[in-house]
């Protein structure tokens, strides 16, 4: 069997081993793949793994040989699915990995906001404690989050986590989806989008992006909000309407953000929100500590093994 990766860098720069992969076939792995060398790269590969290199109906149209996807993350839509199915070609996602990881980068930015941790350091090592009058000093407003009111807008695996770590720093955790469970009730209280919005001191986005949660963070559901609230994404950026945070943001009417991700990625150098007042952004790294990479890499050889067995899992298109 022929293999081939087509963006394997991210998840693996040099301290993971493809050895699961090269267990069951002749493995390729490209670092990253420009558009106009997939077709050539894919070439007459039986199973190919994509991470955000685009797979669309006209590829898979130009490669006959493939029969099997496997995309090296949870979300999906870098691939043509329909086109697949058409073909009979199952897409395999990786849904778990990344629950621990995600929960804990959430409240790692929150903890950031409430404390500046790396910009007191950063004073420190300037010498500004030594040569300080007082014996400490602080430059932002310094937050406890204990008896604040946590809302997570999407309370899956990753919602849920973050609502533990949230519930164990004392928060009060409520939470808006459409699917409830008893997982979810032992965590925090399920409540309509407007109360959230109106209750939650902080509120952090877990949900996937659909059509229906495209810019649900937006000037009217912002305007909902408390004043001074703090937003926490490390989901998907576009869940919300860029300008309008930058906007809330600059006026103080919310607080702080911490970001992970935004709505183009790399991010452009004219995103509003990089000038915008207190607001984190960093790389799309929530997923990427060691441990998680290494829980992908396992689940991805698991999705191929199953299908050469044939019991596929983790068809998305099935």
């Amino acid at each position: 069997m022929k293999i081939v990766v087509l963006d394997g860098f991210t998840l693996n720069p040099g301290d993971l081993s493809w050895s699961g992969l090269e267990a069951l076939g002749t493995v390729t792995v490209y670092d990253r793949t420009p558009k106009e060398d997939i077709v050539s790269r894919i070439g007459d590969a039986d199973a190919i793994l994509t991470n955000k290199t685009p797979i669309s109906a006209e590829t898979l149209a130009a490669c006959p040989s493939v029969k099997y996807i496997g995309v090296l993350a949870t979300g999906y839509n870098v691939v043509d699915t329909l086109a697949a199915k058409e073909r009979g070609i199952p897409v395999c996602n990786i849904p778990t990995y990344g629950t621990a990881a995600v929960g804990q980068f959430a409240i790692a930015m929150l903890l950031e906001i409430c404390h500046h941790v790396a910009h007191h350091s950063d004073a420190v090592h300037a010498g500004r404690w030594s040569s300080n009058v007082d014996w400490c000093f602080w430059d932002y407003p310094l937050i406890e989050l204990e008896g604040k009111t946590m809302g997570i807008i999407g309370f899956g695996r990753i919602g849920q986590r973050t609502g533990e770590i949230a519930k164990a720093l004392g928060m009060r955790v409520v939470a808006y989806d459409a699917y409830q469970n008893d997982a979810g009730r032992a965590i925090g209280s399920y409540v309509d989008l407007d109360t959230l919005l109106k209750e939650s001191d902080v509120i952090s986005l877990h949900c996937p992006l659909f059509p229906e949660t495209k810019g649900i963070v937006n000037a009217s559901s912002i305007a909902k909000m408390k004043n001074g609230v703090i937003l926490l994404n490390n989901s998907r950026g576009p869940l919300i309407v860029e300008q309008d945070l930058a906007d809330a943001l600059n006026s103080g009417k919310v607080f702080a953000a911490g970001l992970d991700v935004v709505s183009e990625e790399p991010i452009r150098a004219d995103n509003p929100l990089l000038t915008a007042k207190n607001c984190i952004i960093t790389p799309h790294i929530s997923w990427a500590p060691k441990e998680s990479r290494q829980r992908l890499m396992d689940a991805a050889v698991s999705n191929l093994s199953a299908w050469i067995s044939g019991k596929a899992q983790n068809v998305v298109n099935p």
